[in-house]
């Protein structure tokens, strides 16, 4: 009977799957962390090097832009696998500003060095930590390979004594001694894999988090997010007004004009009047529809009625591009939130068909660990970013207000994933 290292019982087949699942994890981090942070920290370093000749001016940005999008990755796998919370305190560069101005506020960012020193700690004891749970579940079949009778096939064809860890393999008996270090390993590897895979993302925290200065850092994200939002409502105010101006207003105003003439006209001219009334029954329609799309726009009804998981639903009917929902919400979170994860959902459903070139799209919604998590990702072409102007900047923005983060993963080719997170409760 298999025993649990760590209850004394009976080794349940979840704690096998938590062990396994760990060393998966921990080999494929590592496999996309050591070339990803040595390629990120190289071309952070050029790129800084070469603002004085100018050309930095314009690399700088977008290249710290990315190594944000690595780490806001890092981050997400750190709350989902593990449950380690690594808050994002980056400081908001304006839309539309100049390079020079862009190079310099995140120049001036603690946030971006913290990045820069996270990037040499996560490509030598980050790969180690991640890499470390498969190379203790994986090494033991080298000793028991050995003991099976492959020491005869090394020893016979070295004419040397082969070293499996500190053992000297050179016959049956230091074979199965291998066997039994190889057993020792495994049983290492049963107890505490996952916890080591937890030890790699808590290392990043204490790299990527911010030190002493983080409830101002914090007090100063909040107040731009804030700010932002106000500016936003501003916007969607105007908007509105503007809608009902140049629309409906104007149709209710038009439809009012031919009414009284159709009053003047009922006993000269009915045939007059009657086209009239049809003009005014058209308008009356068409200014219905243009309130309804106007009021969808502000919130909903589906969402008031029935949900964020419904409501996205019944969004990606309405696209040319067939998406996928998978919607596991036990409840329901707060209006605002619903409000906030709906639009910045439908911003990058739209981006999505707009400008991927994708012919499939999946969104995934579910709450776990006070988080509601989306995911959305397409088969597209790549290339997305948060950029100064685009849409996914917007959509950052949104959910900043809210404490949220988004990140991008979109290699030139696709696919292109989306996953934004809120930090909410559901009733």
């Amino acid at each position: 009977m298999s025993i649990d290292t760590k209850t004394g019982g009976p080794l349940s087949g979840i704690r096998i799957r938590e062990v396994v699942l760990a060393a998966g994890r921990g080999f494929v981090l590592a496999l996309a962390l050591l070339p990803t942070a040595i390629v990120c920290f190289t071309l952070t370093a050029v790129s800084i090097g070469l603002i004085p000749a100018g050309i930095g001016l314009v690399t700088t940005p977008w290249i710290l832009t990315r190594v944000r999008m690595f780490a806001n990755w890092r981050r997400v796998l750190a709350a989902e696998w593990c449950g380690v919370r690594i808050p994002a305190a980056y400081r908001p560069v304006p839309a539309g500003a100049k390079p020079w101005t862009r190079t310099v506020l995140m120049l001036g960012d603690p946030a971006t060095w913290r990045d820069v020193r996270w990037l040499l700690v996560d490509m030598t004891a980050g790969f180690f930590t991640a890499l470390l749970p498969a190379v203790l579940l994986f090494y033991p079949l080298e000793g028991y390979a050995l003991a099976a009778g492959l020491w005869r096939v090394i020893v016979d064809a070295t004419g040397d004594t082969y070293w499996y860890g500190f053992v000297p393999v050179a016959g049956q008996a230091t074979a199965l001694g291998a066997a039994a270090l190889g057993t020792a390993i495994l049983v290492v590897a049963l107890r505490v894999n996952p916890h080591l895979l937890t030890a790699h993302f808590r290392l990043t925290r204490a790299v990527l988090g911010a030190g002493e200065g983080e409830l101002a850092e914090r007090v100063r994200v909040l107040t731009e997010t804030r700010r932002d939002a106000v500016d936003t409502s501003a916007a969607e105010l105007r908007r509105i007004e503007r809608d009902l101006h140049d629309g409906a207003q104007a149709r209710l105003v038009a439809m009012g004009m031919d009414l009284g003439t159709v009053e003047m006209l009922l006993e000269k001219d009915p045939a007059q009047a009657r086209q009239l009334l049809a003009q005014a029954r058209r308008n009356s329609a068409d200014a219905l529809d243009e309130l309804r799309d106007l009021v969808r726009g502000i919130h909903p009804p589906v969402l008031a009625e029935r949900g964020l998981g419904d409501a996205v639903r019944a969004l990606a009917l309405r696209l040319p591009t067939p998406t996928e929902v998978t919607v596991e919400l036990p409840g329901r979170a707060d209006a605002p939130v619903e409000s906030a994860a709906y639009f910045a959902v439908s911003e990058v459903l739209t981006n999505a068909v707009k400008h991927s070139g994708a012919d499939r799209i999946w969104a995934d919604l579910h709450h776990a660990d006070g988080m509601l998590r989306i995911t959305v990702t397409d088969n597209g072409r790549g290339g997305a970013g948060i950029g100064a102007g685009s849409g996914l900047a917007g959509v950052e923005r949104r959910l900043g207000t809210f404490d949220g983060v988004l990140a991008v993963s979109s290699p030139a080719g696709g696919p292109t994933m989306v996953t934004m997170e809120i930090p909410c409760a559901l009733s």
